[in-house]
């Protein structure tokens, strides 16, 4: 039933074409201004829901924290949700197990990532997390099938997580406040990270896999 639900509500995101809600700062943010004193709420409800559906763009939910509630209480805000949307996707996966999460992870996806299934391997967890541009958000369902305590895996998706949104939410921030000299200059270091992690993504897993099979050797 629960898979049916999340399917279900994935489609009805298309079908309605709620999906370019999600899509687009200004409607959202008009969205979220409409509730009053539950804006807070519902801003966490949307960052969770980015995390466990995964056509809802984070980056675009991120910049609006910072936009509508500022620096301290948009990075608060946005580490609320994700920690709740993380620990949704990593819960359902490792109560419902493979059969669920094979549904809408791709099988290539799994295959990549399965060295990390086997172990504990927090550290070289918490490294992939940090990676600018990688799918952190299936990387929460691949991760309940395999060795990590939740209080491990919350620890350290909620750290790993940290950094990017602290940038998005200052980058909201800036817009807020008119600073597009400073919005510009934040924009470009993260275009030259997401750059970098992208043109050297697949060494840098090669370099963790045979991180990995060292350690496993060793044993």
């Amino acid at each position: 039933m629960l898979l049916l639900f999340i399917a279900g509500s994935t489609l009805i995101l298309y079908a309605t074409g709620l999906i370019s809600f999600f899509l687009s700062k200004e409607k959202m943010t008009i969205f979220l201004n409409s509730l009053g004193p539950l804006s807070f709420i519902g801003f966490i409800f949307l960052q969770a829901s980015q995390v466990i559906i995964s056509p809802i763009p984070g980056e675009v939910t991120g910049i609006i924290g910072g936009f509508l509630y500022g620096k301290f209480l948009g990075i608060l805000l946005s580490t609320i949700g994700l920690t709740i949307g993380s620990w949704t996707a990593f819960s359902l996966s490792r109560w419902l197990g493979g059969p669920f999460v094979e549904k809408f992870v791709r099988k290539e996806t799994m295959n990549r990532y399965d060295y990390l299934l086997h172990h504990k391997g927090a550290f070289l967890v918490f490294l992939l997390f940090l990676i600018p541009g990688f799918p952190k958000d299936l990387l929460c369902y691949i991760l309940g099938l395999g060795h990590l305590s939740t209080k491990e895996f919350l620890v350290i998706s909620t750290v790993g997580r940290f950094m990017g949104t602290v940038l998005l939410t200052l980058g909201g921030d800036y817009i807020r406040h008119h600073q597009y000299y400073r919005f510009s200059v934040l924009l470009g270091i993260a275009i030259i990270f997401l750059f970098l992690s992208l043109v050297y993504r697949d060494k840098i897993e090669k370099l963790f896999r045979r991180w990995h099979a060292d350690k496993k050797i060793k044993r």
